[in-house]
């Protein structure tokens, strides 16, 4: 088995390509070890040490590590782990663990926007968003403010604020003229 790396426009996120799926569908964010009972194999990479946060896509594992450690220390047991999780079989994610479908349910009057809005996240940006280990959620929209979580190497990443506002806010005012911002909320 061989995993690929790439780097994230965050320099405390790696992305790790092990050439399989990782998630079916959806995807997981995990902040906390505590979190991350729920995936063996998040289990696993926590146990690693050193390591803030990790997330799932489809086909990537993103891996945040504390502002102290050097990537050259952490990313050969990182490998290991990753490594040593998809050879023993074991699966990703026990019993009846929930992923992150991309987005939160919305009524009312505004449900027609809301849906459009949700088309371009998931035809324009999610893709792009996940080329770079991360994910965008939507979380709701109110008085002309799209409200989006950012999780993975976006979570954190200097980057992030720019993304929303110079690249996903200026798209979806494009097509959508109802909407009027776009800022970040937490999990």
């Amino acid at each position: 088995m061989f995993i690929q790396t790439e780097s994230t426009p965050n320099p405390a996120t790696l992305k790790f390509l092990p050439g399989q799926t990782v998630l079916e569908a959806g995807t997981a964010d995990f902040t906390t070890q505590e979190a991350a009972a729920s995936s063996p194999l998040a289990a696993r990479i926590f146990a690693v040490g050193n390591v803030t946060g990790v997330f799932f896509g489809h086909d990537f594992v993103t891996v945040t590590k504390d502002e102290s450690t050097d990537w050259d220390h952490i990313k050969p047991a990182l490998l290991g782990a990753i490594m040593e999780h998809f050879q023993s079989g074991a699966p990703v994610m026990e019993g009846e663990a929930t992923t992150n479908a991309g987005h939160a349910a919305h009524d009312g009057p505004d449900s027609e926007i809301v849906e459009q809005i949700k088309e371009l996240l998931d035809t324009r940006v999610r893709p792009a968003v996940a080329q770079d280990g991360g994910d965008i959620t939507f979380h709701g929209f109110e008085k002309g403010v799209v409200y989006l979580h950012m999780q993975g190497a976006c979570a954190g990443c200097p980057s992030s604020t720019l993304t929303l506002k110079m690249g996903i806010e200026n798209l979806l005012r494009h097509y959508i003229p109802e909407v009027l911002e776009v800022r970040p909320v937490a999990a």
